[in-house]
């Protein structure tokens, strides 16, 4: 699925790591953001979202990039949808979702369409179930 693989894949994505994090450190740093709740916890969790689907980290989704990422959360969308999404998101004049936009939605009040399919895909991931042995109880944990 990767256009490359191994070490060249490696260099591209801790590239793009290094590219996004400049990115966050601006958002961490403008005040519009300061207010926000556990603002670096979320720029973290966006860029891993984010880098999910630039696959080959020139710096924004495509329309192929964003139909991928619906897919995948079993939201496939038509080419019209699509372009309605990118344009909510980049303005008229955008063809791609570039990062910053990305942030910008997910950190903004407006409820965008992608923004929404994404809060969705998190809430609907089932916590995880402990694994191995049950622990032991005593009679002074019972209610």
């Amino acid at each position: 699925m990767n256009p490359q693989g191994g070490k060249a894949f490696g260099i591209l994505k801790a590239k793009q790591d290094d590219r996004l994090e400049e990115i966050n450190k601006e958002f961490l740093e403008n005040p519009k953001y300061k207010t926000d709740e556990d603002l670096e916890d979320k720029l973290r969790a966006f860029k891993l979202k984010y880098m999910e689907f630039d696959l080959n980290n020139q710096g924004d989704i495509d329309i192929m990039g964003l139909k991928r990422m619906l897919e995948k959360l079993g939201e496939a969308k038509t080419h019209l949808e699509l372009k309605k999404m990118i344009k909510e998101v980049a303005g008229e004049m955008g063809e791609t979702i570039s990062y910053s936009d990305f942030v910008k939605m997910m950190l903004g009040k407006r409820s965008a369409i992608a923004k929404i399919i994404l809060l969705y895909e998190d809430k609907a991931k089932e916590p995880e179930k402990p694994t191995g042995p049950p622990t032991k109880k005593t009679f002074s944990d019972l209610p």
